[in-house]
């Protein structure tokens, strides 16, 4: 797992919001396309077997698969990267760091700008979200490990 400063997520974002708008659309273009598939096969249910189109039913099968292909690659470009998508509906990022010897979230959500301003506990989740203060700015690492060595003995 890879931990970030504050400073190293927030150059990510621009290109991390890249991958995840082109994810949000790919998302939307397969539920399209999936309903137009589920739309036929309903008429072929409801008229009790009727004949289905089946070059236009391999058409969209064939274009449903290259969107997700191509969903897929945009959720890899976020892997890549080290953020974990946490709510694609919504546009949800997280990207991990340590924060009083333990593990923390910095909390983006598209829309929000390039900035990160908040952070929770792993465990605690989006509305466990607080403001990213001084103290924090000052006392969070991209290492494991680093926050315990900067404490005094």
């Amino acid at each position: 797992m890879r931990y970030f400063r504050l400073e190293e997520a927030e150059r990510l974002i621009p290109e991390v919001e890249q991958h995840l708008r082109d994810a949000l659309f790919q998302k939307s273009e397969y539920e399209r396309v999936d309903k137009q598939i589920e739309t036929m096969l309903d008429h072929v249910r409801m008229a009790g077997g009727a004949r289905v189109d089946s070059n236009r039913h391999q058409d969209l099968k064939t274009e449903r698969d290259g969107i997700v292909r191509k969903l897929q690659s945009a959720m890899t470009g976020i892997e890549m990267s080290g953020a974990l998508v946490k709510d694609l509906d919504i546009g949800l990022l997280d990207f991990m760091a340590r924060y009083q010897g333990r593990d923390v979230c910095l909390c983006w959500k598209l829309g929000e700008g390039t900035k990160i301003d908040h952070w929770h506990g792993a465990e605690e989740g989006f509305r466990g979200r607080k403001p990213i203060d001084d103290d924090f700015r000052a006392n969070h690492s991209g290492e494991a490990g680093v926050d315990e060595a900067r404490k005094p003995s």
